[in-house]
């Protein structure tokens, strides 16, 4: 089966303005990051670590904690840079703004570098639009920024981007190392020095930021590639790549065993084989997860890469198709073996699928373009007219009955308005009207008319979800308020915290707003803090000790969790 011949000109290639691609990164970077609490889960537990390195020993930074609670779940790069930013900008802003400056700069590197990696490819001579007799097919170049602005473009409208990109997790380091290592295995196929210096260079801080069975995944996927695709050598990956990636990845286990030798083998015994345990088989309960959310997570990435794999049939060997889809392949077997349910790994496959979706673009027909743009537009308009109507709701009353379901799903939240945010979101709405116009008007014949409209409908809806819903999303979603209450029924003299099935999240949150003192395995503690679900039974075994209930209460806008301060009451055991 022979791939589709792609017939272009050299109208089709003509390229978005560099200024309006770096807006719309910018802004879709930027947008969430800032006036805003930690949020439940993963966010609040990475700031939480963050502002326990920045404020804690160097032992801190060797053996990454929070508040104390060894964390193995991953490497220790992410804690680093966000406690780095915590200390340099925490005079100038506040703690967790400070932290979200790393957060911005690594998805503006990941935009980057998905951008260069597709140009690279986007310039081979076997993807090349058919050259006509007498002219008027595009360049290389101009062809490989087209595909490159159409990559960048499908990134960026991908759902699952949204919120995992802006927050304060391993994740978006991750994410920023996948995006460099596909770039080195490109650069590498031209440039093969150069290509695995940049391969090395991101595994080994990909290690330092994740966990050794994503490194050996990646590995084994890149010695698959290197097989099967003829213009990967793999001869500078092993004797560049590979003693780069062991110079990085190696520096902070060993010092971190010199330094603190038992503490630190315990702590890299957990960090090794504690996560290779994550992958010993998914249940049936993971999968299902996995596959119910993974479409949605990818869309609409994961349809357009299908799309490519098919219809470039004839050269699936080719560097375009292979090196994107091995990584895809590994990711996607880690994600079929994990023992939880979890996308904490989602976000990690869109740097490939959305170099590999990017060659779809020259490929599809115009009806299913059509069909994609209006999916698009009614979709995101109609979603972006319901932000608009729970807003009008939240300041007025009206609708009574949206604002009635507001009411009841966020007890106690008052609405306030927020000149700046209604301005931002006028802009952004206006913005969409003019492309939506621009669309249906000019009817362009541009390879990337059929995901601008993707692209631009997710940078509307998280602009309009971060400007006008903001306050609301905050309120149903820290525990700064219950931190607070805990705080004040805090005896003075306390000497410790024991936590009974807290998450990370709540620990992070409650030790940063509430600066309470907890400890792990320590029985002395003369306070116990408990989480409890709504059917909860009298505490007869809570432990040896006589303990006393001094408050209970939860967060507004959740009514599964439920915390009990208790404490203790006699330094005596009960008999």
């Amino acid at each position: 089966m022979k791939s589709a011949v792609v017939r272009l000109t050299t109208s089709a290639t003509r390229t978005l303005p560099r200024w309006l691609l770096l807006a719309i990164c910018m802004v879709y970077a930027v947008t969430g990051l800032f006036g805003r609490d930690p949020w439940k889960n993963e966010d609040a537990a990475g700031f939480g670590i963050m502002w326990t390195l920045a404020n804690g020993s160097w032992q801190d930074w060797l053996l990454p904690n929070l508040a104390g609670k060894a964390i193995t779940s991953s490497g220790p790069l992410s804690y680093w840079l966000g406690a780095i930013s915590l200390r340099l900008f925490g005079p100038w802003l506040n703690p967790i703004g400070a932290t979200h400056i790393v957060t911005a700069c690594l998805l503006c590197i990941s935009c980057a570098f998905v951008w260069y990696s597709s140009y690279l490819l986007g310039r081979r001579a076997e993807v090349q639009p058919f050259k006509y007799a007498f002219g008027g097919e595009p360049s290389s170049r101009d062809y490989g920024r087209t595909l490159a602005d159409g990559a960048l473009l499908i990134l960026l409208g991908c759902f699952g981007m949204a919120e995992r990109s802006h927050e304060t997790t391993p994740e978006i380091t991750q994410l920023a190392c996948i995006a460099i290592m596909l770039y080195g295995l490109i650069r590498s196929i031209d440039k093969p020095k150069q290509g695995a210096l940049w391969w090395g260079f991101a595994l080994g801080l990909l290690l330092l930021a994740a966990n050794p069975a994503l490194l050996v995944a990646l590995l084994i996927s890149t010695a698959v590639l290197t097989l099967v695709t003829r213009e990967l050598r793999s001869t500078a990956l092993l004797t560049i790549g590979l003693p780069v990636l062991a110079l990085i990845a190696i520096t902070w286990p060993l010092t971190a065993y010199i330094a603190l030798s038992d503490e630190a083998r315990a702590y890299l015994h957990a960090w090794i084989f504690g996560n290779i345990h994550t992958f010993s088989g998914s249940p049936a309960s993971a999968l299902f997860y996995a596959l119910k959310n993974l479409p949605l997570y990818t869309w609409p990435a994961w349809p357009l890469a299908a799309w490519s794999w098919y219809s470039w049939a004839g050269l699936r060997r080719a560097p375009h198709v292979t090196i994107a889809l091995s990584v895809i392949s590994a990711l996607l077997i880690l994600i079929a073996l994990q023992t939880h349910e979890t996308n904490r790994l989602f976000l990690l496959l869109l740097p490939a699928l959305s170099i590999l979706a990017a060659f779809a673009l020259p490929t599809l027909k115009r009806g299913t373009i059509n069909a994609i743009d209006w999916f698009a537009l009614l979709s995101f308009t109609i979603l972006g007219s319901f932000v608009w109507i729970v807003w009008i709701a939240q300041q007025t009353g009206f609708p009574a009955q949206i604002a009635h379901n507001l009411a009841r799903l966020a007890p106690g939240f008052q609405a306030e308005f927020r000149l700046p945010a209604f301005i931002i979101a006028l802009l952004v709405t206006g913005c969409w009207i003019a492309l939506v116009h621009w669309r249906l008007a000019r009817h362009p014949k541009v390879l990337w008319r059929s995901v601008i409209l993707s692209s631009a409908g997710t940078t509307l809806m998280w602009v309009l979800l971060m400007t006008l819903w903001l306050p609301l999303v905050n309120y149903s979603r820290t525990y700064r308020d219950v931190a607070a209450q805990i705080a004040h029924h805090l005896p003075t003299d306390y000497q410790c915290i024991s936590p009974v099935r807290l998450g990370d999240a709540q620990i992070a949150s409650f030790a940063y707003f509430g600066a309470m003192r907890f400890a792990f395995d320590n029985e002395d503690c003369d306070v116990l803090l408990r989480q409890d679900t709504w059917d909860y039974g009298a505490p007869a075994s809570l432990s040896p000790f006589v303990w006393k209930l001094v408050w209970e209460g939860h967060r507004p806008a959740d009514r599964d969790e439920r915390f009990r301060l208790y404490v203790r009451s006699e330094h005596v055991r009960k008999r």
